[in-house]
């Protein structure tokens, strides 16, 4: 079994004296601590895996969720529904492009999953926190938590009992209107938003914040593609990727780089499954060969499930060091340069010369740019560099994909950058099946940035809201989330608003997050199940339920639809098929405008108005929001309809009107003498912060969440044995030490110097400060940690 201390943070030495965390104190059960699921039926195993990516697999795993949480009728009927034009809803879960040749099965095993967890017919009312205070949940495991069920009515802190009691809506939004109104400034207030919030929600929650008066608007962009998006506007004008779900059906060749798919996207197991069908090559590029990166049996494919006949999903893997992806790309593009010295078509140069600027300092730093030190960096060897270079120069058309063990690091900007240099060197873009494909790990993630959250908002973007909403909108820059917890750390932001999300643990340096959320007078969390967020809260806290995306929303004009962005793009409209888990449930949209009207009652934005009928607020956002012209009718669309992006169209929105080369040079990204390379991620079995069990079926973990991937020679060196206990101490920029003690080292196939762990339980040693001067993210892909067998 786990030390009874593997999921605790014992210590945090900083010089400031930090206050108690209930989920942070030694001594609780196993499974109890931050992101735990349920306490262990049996010890801890490891089996490497394998076999297939989803099959037989993700429908076992599958079939037993669904009896496990009773969901045998409703699991089934959302199955039918999920992802699909014509009365469907959109997937809560990832971001992945829906099917766009009417695929009727267009699911995966997490999808599933997810949509299960919301439509549980478990419920958490006024009797059960009348049954529990907020200390004694605060031991609770996360999965616990979660696994009470739906919230079915609005709380309130009580402080005089510790426990939540039951408020009217009413009373609960004059509460928060009262201490927004009572802020000495508007810019005392941020308003977080997670990605499940649909665009008519996201579009007035933003303008509510603005015409509060602030544009303190942080969101988990902020924390996973922040980097993806600051790179792509530097070097061609927009801040997202250009390609399209065709595109990946015409490359020549793909390129996934820090992506794990079959877990984090398993939609595009699909899309790589065919792209190897008919010849496309497809290189993974990734510490950890996921099982994504192997092969995988469609469960869709009903015949080769019959036959169990798995389709390869890789034609080639590098184990890049960890921070060493953009060494390799440097290498990729160095190999073209070279073998353009003797072959004329290594090079577009009909593009590079119409479309780019910056060629020539590239091509010299490249150049410059020693091979050795391109091994060192990225920890591979020449040769295999090369491989993947050949695969690169032979293809007519490729894309580049990328999630966040690119974002996640210091130099996350730079190499995102590196991607598009690469692809400019043979012309990959504005054509088919080519281009930059940033994975987005949430759905709406994407759409909430189009809609309006963004704490930098552009001038032209202020320009237009305040032309068609009639509100003089801030100009400064707002807060971002690490911006936001330094600000409630300080005092200086007093009040928090969470849109969705679980913000205690998304955050980097747990026990900080934790005790800035606490210096707030109030905090207040929009959610659909309880959660660490609810048990870490300000001196007044509200609690505020909603509809999840499986429910009817029915207003005064009927049954609303809401429309999502996915990460290619493509808005389409998604509509709930259950009725409410409760009648006091409110939507999205309504608790906005509830918000807003006691904040500002003077307000002549037509909030009630608004909400009647959504479609009302898809107008005003067709007049505010470039791309989303003729909104109501596009939108009902087959399919939808795709915003565009004028990259695709070689339109190049930058300050030389062209694709612009970077020459940043390559990070050090080699760890000490003694330390390693630390990278947070997730398990299989788990969705951002909600862990559906203790199991890690493509990592071959069962029973144990507690602990840190390690190359063998790495252990060895350490004297530390197979699953035996070890302390991880992670050193911050600013000298601060962080500790875990008593997780468990398991050997995998990963680079010397490298480790790997699980998020939320491994943030508490991502340092607050520890976040990147290029994007402002935490670097949760890149810690650096000691390792040593348990004291």
């Amino acid at each position: 079994m786990v030390d009874v201390e593997g999921s605790r943070v014992l210590s945090a030495d900083t010089d400031e004296q930090q206050p108690r965390d209930p989920e942070a104190e030694p001594g609780a059960k196993p499974g109890t601590g931050p992101g735990a699921g349920p306490a262990p039926e049996a010890g801890p195993e490891f089996r490497p895996y394998r076999h297939p990516a989803a099959g037989w697999g993700a429908a076992k795993s599958v079939s037993r969720f669904l009896l496990r949480e009773r969901a045998l009728v409703d699991g089934p009927r959302a199955i039918m529904r999920m992802n699909h034009e014509n009365g469907g809803f959109d997937c809560p879960g990832c971001a992945w492009p829906d099917d766009i040749k009417g695929l009727h099965l267009d699911i995966c095993e997490n999808g599933i999953k997810h949509v299960t967890w919301e439509m549980t017919r478990k419920r958490v009312g006024r009797e059960f926190f009348a049954a529990h205070s907020v200390t004694e949940l605060s031991g609770w495991s996360d999965h616990d938590l979660e696994n009470q069920g739906r919230l079915t009515e609005p709380m309130v802190y009580d402080p005089g009992t510790d426990h939540y009691v039951p408020i009217g809506w009413k009373d609960a939004f004059e509460l928060i209107g009262s201490a927004l109104r009572g802020l000495d400034s508007p810019d005392q207030a941020s308003f977080y938003t997670s990605g499940r919030l649909g665009n008519e929600a996201t579009f007035l929650y933003q303008l509510m914040a603005r015409e509060l008066g602030t544009n303190n608007l942080p969101d988990c962009s902020n924390m996973c593609h922040e980097a993806s998006g600051r790179a792509l506007q530097a070097s061609l004008g927009t801040g997202k990727g250009t390609v399209d779900l065709k595109d990946w059906e015409t490359a020549d060749a793909l390129f996934i780089l820090g992506v794990n798919a079959a877990s984090n996207a398993p939609r595009m197991l699909t899309a790589l499954a065919e792209a190897h069908s008919r010849g496309a090559r497809i290189v993974h590029i990734n510490p950890l060969v996921e099982a994504a990166a192997t092969r995988t049996i469609v469960p869709h494919d009903f015949l080769d499930m019959a036959l169990f006949k798995s389709t390869p999903t890789s034609s080639l893997n590098l184990q890049v060091r960890i921070g060493g992806d953009m060494a390799l790309l440097r290498g990729m593009a160095k190999a073209v340069l070279e073998r353009s010295a003797t072959e004329s078509k290594a090079l577009d140069r009909e593009f590079i010369d119409r479309h780019t600027v910056g060629f020539e300092d590239y091509r010299a730093l490249c150049e410059a740019t020693p091979w050795e030190e391109i091994e060192r960096q990225s920890g591979l060897s020449r040769s295999d560099i090369l491989k993947a270079a050949r695969v690169y120069g032979q293809a007519d058309r490729s894309i580049i994909s990328w999630c966040l063990g690119v974002s996640q690091h210091e130099h996350g900007v730079d190499t995102v950058r590196e991607i598009v240099n690469l692809l400019l060197l043979r012309g990959n873009l504005g054509r088919e099946g080519a281009g930059p494909s940033p994975v987005r790990g949430h759905s709406n993630v994407q759409g909430n940035r189009t809609c309006g959250i963004d704490h930098r908002p552009a001038d032209a973007f202020l320009d237009r809201l305040a032309e068609v909403c009639g509100i003089e909108p801030p100009r400064e820059h707002g807060l971002d989330t690490i911006g936001t917890i330094e600000a409630m750390r300080s005092g200086a932001v007093k009040v928090f608003v969470g849109m969705g999300g679980n913000f205690a643990l998304a955050a980097p340096d747990t026990s900080v997050t934790c005790a800035a959320l606490r210096n707030c007078d109030l905090t207040v969390q929009v959610s659909t199940k309880l959660n660490r967020s609810h048990l870490v809260h300000g001196r007044r806290a509200l609690i505020l339920p909603c509809l999840g995306r499986t429910e009817k929303d029915h207003q005064r004009a009927g049954v609303q639809n809401t429309s999502v962005e996915d990460s290619m793009s493509m808005v389409h409209l998604s509509i709930g098929m259950k009725r409410p888990a409760s009648p006091h449930l409110m939507s999205e949209p309504a608790i906005v405008a509830g918000i807003a009207r006691a904040a500002l009652p003077d307000s002549a934005t037509r909030w009630e108005w608004y909400v009647e009928d959504y479609d009302r607020i898809r107008d005003t956002m067709a007049q505010a929001l470039p791309g989303f012209e003729d909104f109501n009718r596009r939108v009902r669309l087959p399919l939808g309809f795709r915003i565009k992006q004028p990259a695709r169209e070689l339109v190049f929105l930058t300050p030389s009107g062209r694709a612009e080369f970077s020459t940043a040079a390559l990070p050090d990204v080699v760890p000490a003498p003694g330390t390693l390379a630390l990278g947070t991620m997730r398990s299989h079995d788990q969705w951002n912060t909600t862990v559906y069990s203790d199991d890690d079926r493509y990592r071959g973990v069962k029973n144990l969440r507690t602990l840190v991937f390690m190359n063998r020679a790495d252990m060895r060196d350490r004297g530390i044995g197979d699953l035996g206990p070890v302390d991880i101490t992670s050193t911050a920029k600013d000298g601060s030490r962080r500790h875990l003690h008593g997780y468990l080292a398991i050997p995998y196939d990963i680079p010397r110097g490298c480790a790997a762990g699980y998020m939320p339980e491994m943030n508490v040693l991502c340092a607050l400060v520890d976040h990147s001067t290029q994007s402002d993210q935490p670097i949760m892909k890149h810690v650096k940690v000691t390792i040593e067998p348990a004291a």
